[in-house]
């Protein structure tokens, strides 16, 4: 794939299932050492249904349907960008996928993630890429009301844009959205917690931001689940997206709060920064997290019953589908590609890329479909 200057493409290295070997051998070699680890689960907590199946079928159909609609087509002036929230893990699906649609299309295009994952990067990023006139693109919004302004005016430029991740307004200039229905999300976290905790318990909740439309949803999802129950939420903390404000804050709730049974994760690092934290207190099995994503250090702590479960996306579909979806809608037009795209909407308007729960019962098998893939960290 080819990458503008100032662009940062996440590399492929250790394949996944290795990395969540690694991951597991150093839990192992630390856990035996240390006093006071519980690895079994509450007398009251249930078992958590994992489930990996995602929306592959419905989108499979549709990528065949947009082919079939491209072909013929002149593409070869295009060149199409992926821009992402946060260079962490999660988002290598994203870029494998992305990496593949581009090959198969035969034509030029980016992937990009701000270095630090500020807005003020996300904004010059975009203005980059207008610079480099870019023919389309796709984006996971840090700040929607921010983006606003520069969205609408790639559209009016003639330069469609793809909500991916997070969704926006559509007065905000997206012509759709592919990704995870967040607010399902949440509630199969907010379910997946119920059984860790037998329904009762105080949670806190770990985010990157409290301004992205997707973290909201899903924190919102997280909590009706929960409504019937004796489990209350009694803080949420945002990490500026930053991992070692994640370790910090996951740190500080433990010490802080010793009745605190749950810990809810939402942005990918926030898992591994939970789970590390409830390991070095000796807590393991004590405090239960659910975590979001599929970053491969919360692999390797579900592996080690850390992390209860993980409630998992597919960015590779985000990026392949996308890239699919971008080339239509530069070379279709919009109505020609809504057509396409409409018996696969869901009854929000979200054209769902899938919602799984991975936990230690399924987790091989989610290790093999990702590696499958080319996903590896």
């Amino acid at each position: 794939m080819k990458t503008h200057h100032g662009s940062r493409a996440i590399a492929s290295a250790t394949p996944l299932a290795a990395a969540v070997a690694a991951m597991s051998l150093t839990l192992t070699a630390c856990t035996a050492g240390a006093a006071g680890t519980e690895t079994a689960g509450s007398s009251d907590a249930t078992p958590i249904h994992g489930d990996i199946s995602f929306n592959d079928a419905a989108l499979t159909k549709l990528d065949s349907a947009i082919k079939a609609a491209l072909k013929g087509k002149k593409l070869d002036g295009l060149n199409l960008a992926m821009v992402v929230n946060v260079p962490q893990g999660y988002w290598l699906g994203g870029n494998a996928g992305f990496s593949r649609g581009l090959s198969e299309l035969g034509v030029k295009g980016v992937f990009q993630t701000p270095d630090n994952g500020r807005l003020d990067e996300q904004l010059a990023i975009i203005r980059t890429l207008r610079s480099q006139q870019v023919s389309a693109f796709s984006i996971s919004a840090i700040d929607p009301a921010a983006l606003k302004a520069p969205l609408q005016s790639a559209t009016a430029a003639g330069i469609p844009v793809l909500a991916i991740d997070s969704p926006l307004p559509a007065a905000d200039g997206a012509a759709l959205y592919l990704g995870t229905p967040n607010y399902q999300a949440g509630q199969k976290a907010g379910e997946a917690m119920r059984a860790a905790l037998g329904g009762k318990g105080r949670v806190a909740v770990l985010v990157g931001s409290l301004t992205a439309s997707n973290a909201l949803e899903r924190i919102q999802g997280f909590e009706d689940a929960l409504k019937g129950t004796d489990i209350k939420v009694v803080q949420k903390i945002a990490d500026q997206m930053s991992p070692t404000n994640a370790t910090n804050d996951a740190q500080q709730i433990l010490s802080d709060h010793p009745d605190i049974t749950g810990l809810y994760c939402v942005y990918s690092y926030d898992g591994p920064a939970a789970a590390s934290a409830v390991w070095e207190s000796g807590k393991t099995g004590k405090v239960k997290v659910v975590s979001d994503d599929a970053d491969p250090q919360t692999l390797g702590f579900i592996h080690q019953g850390v992390i209860q479960a993980t409630v998992v996306q597919s960015p590779y579909q985000q990026g392949y589908t996308g890239a699919f979806l971008l080339a239509a809608l530069r070379v279709l037009g919009r109505k020609a590609t809504m057509d396409l795209v409409k018996p696969y909407l869901g009854s929000d308007g979200t054209l769902s890329s899938g919602v799984g729960v991975v936990t230690q019962e399924n987790l091989a098998a989610f290790t093999a479909s990702q590696n499958k893939l080319g996903i590896s960290e």
